[in-house]
């Protein structure tokens, strides 16, 4: 718990100041003011976030958490458990979309098994910090105890404090676990306030059938563990996931040490929000990649008053939102640190005479 506490503590609001220095010289730049849109609001924000006003972006990485969840046996999901083992593989392997988009982006991916099912083989490029062997059934009582809740985030953590020793100027999230759109849900609809309904989609597939399946499951769980909207902890282990809580601590940790989050998709922003109720000012970090195609997920950014980057009607996880966003937001940098000046590159500047 001390972990936690103390890197909640490091949190706090970034230097708007800076912001001031960022629109002059975006306002210098050879083209209309305001003309480059959103790229200019990116580039502004990194700035304030880092307190750099020349940032870089050189070591770019994406921490894909998996694990399982025990309230797939009540029918929520299109795919057996037993794929969250085989995708981390996948991961593993460089064969998943997760690995083609960072390829492509100049994304390191970073694999953790927080909680997977089955003893994974050990391989260079996993990191185990195996909290369980899947979360308990949400629906009969808690996911996970507090003390558990508690060591998922700091593992979270940890993780991101071992990789930020060798350097990291960005990190995304991203997940793997069947069944997890179910336990996000639950966490979207008792933080927000909006109904199941509103909130729970089709996650991998599921039929009309499923879909009720899995709002009752998510109803259940709610009445049955009454978790407490305001106390992020009591959300995460009465009806969370050992990821989701992994991601939380990613999240806390960037923040702490100013490092841009870029948040990809519906699980990864259940986790935002469980780090927003533990630090509000967590907030000011995070950059939403993408809304994506699943229902609820846009009442999740706009409850933390995000505006996704994108919206490619989405809905896979892995982090393969977060690394197109860390592509636009590279973007944004190179306009404002490349593009020249008026006056360097001897344009007239408009005339309101």
């Amino acid at each position: 718990m001390q972990l936690l506490q103390d890197t909640i503590q490091k949190i706090k609001k970034p230097d708007y100041s800076l912001a001031q220095e960022a629109q002059k010289r975006l306002d210098n730049l050879t083209k209309p003011q305001g003309s480059l849109g959103r790229l200019e609001e990116i580039a502004k924000q990194m700035i304030v976030i880092t307190g750099n006003l020349r940032p870089q972006l050189k070591n770019k990485v994406i921490f894909t958490m998996a694990a399982d969840h025990g309230v797939v046996s009540e029918g929520v999901s299109a795919f057996p458990k037993e794929v969250t083992p085989q995708m981390v593989y996948n991961f593993l392997k460089g064969g998943a979309a997760i690995n083609v988009l960072a390829r492509h982006t100049g994304v390191k991916v970073i694999v953790v098994d927080m909680g997977v099912a089955v003893d994974l083989e050990s391989h260079p490029g996993l990191i185990v910090k195996k909290i369980g062997y899947g979360t308990k059934n949400m629906t009969e009582g808690p996911a996970m105890s507090k003390k558990e809740a508690i060591a998922s985030i700091e593992g979270g953590i940890e993780i991101f404090e071992a990789e930020y020793a060798k350097g990291i100027d960005i990190v995304g999230t991203g997940d793997m676990g069947i069944g997890n759109t179910t336990p996000s849900a639950a966490i979207a609809a008792v933080i927000t306030g909006k109904s199941v309904e509103e909130i729970a989609g089709r996650g991998t597939g599921i039929d009309d059938a499923g879909l009720s399946k899995k709002i009752a499951a998510i109803k259940k769980a709610i009445k049955i563990n009454a978790p407490q909207s305001t106390d992020g902890l009591d959300v995460l282990a009465k009806i969370g996931g050992f990821e989701i809580g992994g991601l939380v601590g990613v999240i806390l940790a960037a923040a702490a040490r100013k490092v841009p989050v870029v948040i990809d998709g519906f699980i990864s922003t259940a986790a935002a929000l469980i780090a927003y109720t533990l630090k509000p000012a967590v907030k000011e970090y995070m950059i939403a990649a993408h809304c994506s195609q699943e229902k609820g997920h846009r009442l999740m950014l706009t409850h933390m008053d995000l505006r996704p980057l994108l919206d490619l009607d989405m809905r896979l996880g892995e982090g393969t939102g977060a690394a197109l966003g860390m592509s636009i937001i590279e973007t944004s940098i190179k306009i404002l640190t490349e593009m020249a000046t008026f006056q360097s590159a001897g344009v007239s500047e408009r005339d309101d005479a």
